[in-house]
C-alpha cells in the first residue's frame, strides 16, 4: 500500500525514528536546561534517575516525521528538515522554560548549515550564495531591531540568542524563507501577546520569549509552500488589498 507514491512501511519507519528522536529530545532538553554534557555516560545516568517519559512530546516527533516524509519524500530535503525540526522543538521548550537558547543548540544549527553550504555549493554557487545571504538576512534584522529597541527603549528588543538563532536558521533555510520566516514571527508573536495581555496573563511591560514565535514560523515555511505563505504575508500586510 502507498500513501503519496511512498509505501506505508516507510511511515512506520519513520514513525518509530519520531518516537526514538522525541525521547532524546527530552532527554537533550533537560541536559542543556542543567548544563550537562549531552554525550556523558553520567548525564544520561542521572538523566534516567528523575526524568519521566515525556509522551506528548514523543507523539509531536512522530507526527512531524510522517508529515515530513510524507511531504519531502526520500530527498536531501527530508534530511535537512528531520534534523532541523528536533532543534526546533527544543528550542521552543527551553526558551519558554529559561528565556534563554543554548549556544550549544545554536553552534550545532550553524555547523550543519556550513556543512550544507559546503556540499550544496560544490553542485551549484548560486545556491550556496542564497545561503550566505540568508545568514546575513537573518542575523541582521534582529540585530538591527535589538540595537533600534535598545536606542529607544533603553533596552534589549531583541535578544542576542534570538539573533544567533535567525542567523543559523538563515543559512541553513536560505534568503527567502528566512525573510517570511521574519515577518510570521512578528505577526504571529503580536497576535499571541496580545491575546495574552487581554487574558491577563502578561504585563504591558512584561518580556515574551521570542524564539517561540521563530519556531512556529519556521514549522509553518517547513510544511506551507512559500507561495501560499506569501499570498497571505501580502493580503495582511496590505489589509487585504492585495
Amino acid at each position: 500500500m502507498y500513501i503519496n507514491d511512498i509505501h506505508i512501511l516507510l511511515y512506520l519507519v519513520a514513525g518509530l525514528l519520531g518516537w526514538q528522536v522525541g525521547r532524546f529530545i527530552n532527554y537533550v532538553n533537560v541536559a542543556l536546561v542543567n548544563k550537562r554534557a549531552i554525550l556523558k555516560k553520567q548525564t544520561y545516568e542521572d538523566y534516567k534517575k528523575v526524568a519521566k517519559t515525556n509522551y506528548f512530546l514523543i507523539i509531536l516527533n512522530i507526527i512531524a516525521y510522517i508529515g515530513l516524509l510524507y511531504k519531502f519524500n526520500l530527498t536531501l530535503d527530508l534530511l535537512k528538515n528531520i534534523i532541523l525540526v528536533p532543534m526546533l522543538i527544543s528550542v521552543f521548550i527551553i526558551d519558554l522554560k529559561t528565556q534563554t537558547i543554548p549556544n550549544r543548540l545554536t553552534l550545532t544549527l550553524f555547523e550543519i548549515g556550513l556543512i550544507l553550504l559546503f556540499v550544496l555549493g560544490m553542485q551549484n554557487l548560486n545556491v550556496a550564495k542564497d545561503m550566505l545571504l540568508g545568514m546575513i538576512v537573518g542575523g541582521g534584522v534582529f540585530l538591527l531591531i535589538s540595537g533600534i529597541g535598545g536606542l529607544v527603549a533603553g533596552k534589549e528588543a531583541m535578544g542576542m540568542g534570538d539573533v544567533k538563532l535567525m542567523a543559523a536558521l538563515g543559512l541553513y533555510l536560505g534568503a527567502v524563507k528566512i525573510a517570511i520566516i521574519s515577518i510570521i514571527s512578528f505577526v504571529v508573536g503580536a497576535i499571541i501577546s496580545i491575546v495574552l495581555l487581554i487574558m491577563g496573563k502578561s504585563k504591558k511591560d512584561g518580556y515574551v520569549p521570542f524564539a517561540p514565535f521563530i519556531v512556529i514560523s519556521t514549522i509553518l515555511t517547513i510544511f506551507i509552500p512559500t507561495e501560499i505563505l506569501y499570498t497571505f504575508l501580502m493580503k495582511i500586510l496590505s489589509l487585504g488589498m492585495y
